[in-house]
């Protein structure tokens, strides 16, 4: 790998300067009161593309001759590099393959098609990234297309990169810290490396999701390391391994990494709508979930954190708001034994369940050659605290049950 130019992310800066938004730096009052710091947002989902991968992408076509352009490019994505690279190639004229994975949300691949237009053939294929990453590079070394790699090339980071050159333009030397989510790495990279040679003394903090946390494991290991297995929840970050040159550049220079569940991404996610009204996708969460992780290290600083991406689909809205309350311990699952006779659901309410708890899920079939019935119960709690009371008080019925967790399989059939 070439070592990092911090010059070229000008040049990068020059060549998007018609194509990205960059006075997208905004200060936000709930934020900054609450971890009491100056946070400000860094609103990459305000993009034409709704998120950063626009620069990468537009900054690595842009510079193709004009034999790879006629050979055209090919890559794989869940979703927003597509976008960038979509609308890239339609305003480049350049022919693009898109490998999507098969739970690539609607939405996504709809966007795709929109920006890309007669530019782009969307191919679905591969249950994850990087099986869809693997399908696109076979059809790169059959076609002799370019591949645009989503995170792990030079140009692609440069063109990420311009994000901090934007914060810094307009921050100077009052920025203390910049908190970047992290999937392949490769926006992470790009600001660690142009902050370390026009700002050394800023901070850069790395926040991965827990299901797909591929950069803290490569970290234990020395060295790029694949996982098994991923929660491709946050899809945008969902990248079973860190790309081998962002983990060069990001090892021993972020000054912490945090991992925060998806539950929480959850949360986070609901609580922009409501107090700032900023759609943020999974990924686009990501750095302001971690900031309770990092509450003692940003008190009283100046603080970015980069909101990644807006692209969500409301039908995911459901999914998004039962991992919240379950992250948040105020939804709870249970089998339940109910004795077969009248009353029996009766008496379930009237005593087990609390003045705000509520039913809200039951399913049950009466059996009419059995004593017991199970049921599945789902409750909601209007505080986590109440969980305790509400177990004591079925106790005190004498009623068997078995609480689902996550780890159950058929807790994956109900949530």
């Amino acid at each position: 790998m070439k070592q990092f130019d911090a010059t070229e992310v000008a040049r990068a800066a020059a060549r998007l300067s018609k194509i990205v938004q960059s006075d997208n730096l905004e200060y936000s009052p709930r934020l900054s009161k609450k971890y009491h710091a100056k946070i400000y947002l860094k609103r990459e989902d305000l993009q034409i593309v709704r998120s950063y991968k626009l620069r990468g992408a537009y900054n690595l076509m842009s510079q193709l001759n004009a034999d790879q352009l006629a050979k055209g490019v090919v890559t794989a994505s869940a979703g927003n590099h597509a976008q960038g690279v979509a609308y890239a190639a339609a305003r480049l004229k350049i022919r693009a393959t898109i490998y999507m994975p098969l739970t690539t949300p609607n939405q996504k691949v709809e966007r795709v098609a929109h920006f890309g237009g007669r530019f782009v053939t969307i191919e679905l294929a591969g249950k994850n990234f990087d099986e869809a990453c693997r399908l696109a590079n076979r059809y790169c070394d059959d076609s002799g297309a370019t591949f645009v790699h989503p995170f792990d090339d030079l140009r692609v980071i440069y063109g990420q990169a311009t994000i901090s050159k934007e914060i810094l333009d307009e921050l100077g030397e009052a920025l203390d810290a910049v908190v970047c989510p992290i999937g392949g790495g490769g926006v992470a990279a790009g600001v660690v490396q142009y902050l370390r040679n026009e700002l050394p003394q800023a901070k850069v903090y790395g926040v991965e999701p827990a299901g797909a946390s591929s950069l803290q494991a490569s970290l234990r290991a020395g060295r790029p390391t694949k996982l098994i297995n991923i929660d491709t929840f946050v899809d945008g970050a969902a990248v079973k391994e860190i790309g081998h040159n962002t983990f060069q550049l990001l090892k021993g220079h972020l000054s912490r990494l945090v991992t925060v569940p998806e539950g929480k991404i959850c949360s986070t996610m609901i609580d922009l709508y409501q107090n700032e009204g900023i759609i943020a996708e999974p990924a686009g969460a990501l750095a302001i979930s971690g900031l309770d992780s990092l509450v003692e290290q940003i008190r009283g600083k100046t603080v970015v954190c980069i909101i990644s991406g807006g692209n969500n689909d409301l039908l995911r809205y459901p999914e998004i708001l039962e991992r919240s309350l379950v992250y948040e311990g105020k939804k709870h699952y249970f089998m339940i034994e109910f004795a077969q006779k009248p009353g029996q659901l009766r008496a379930f309410l009237n005593h087990a369940l609390g003045p705000h708890d509520d039913i809200v899920r039951f399913e049950y079939m009466k059996k009419s050659s059995r004593e017991q019935g199970a049921a599945l119960v789902g409750i909601e709690l209007q505080k986590a605290s109440d969980y305790d009371r509400l177990l004591t008080r079925i106790d005190d019925l004498g009623i068997s049950y078995s609480k689902l967790e996550p780890t159950d399989m058929l807790y994956d059939f109900v949530v």
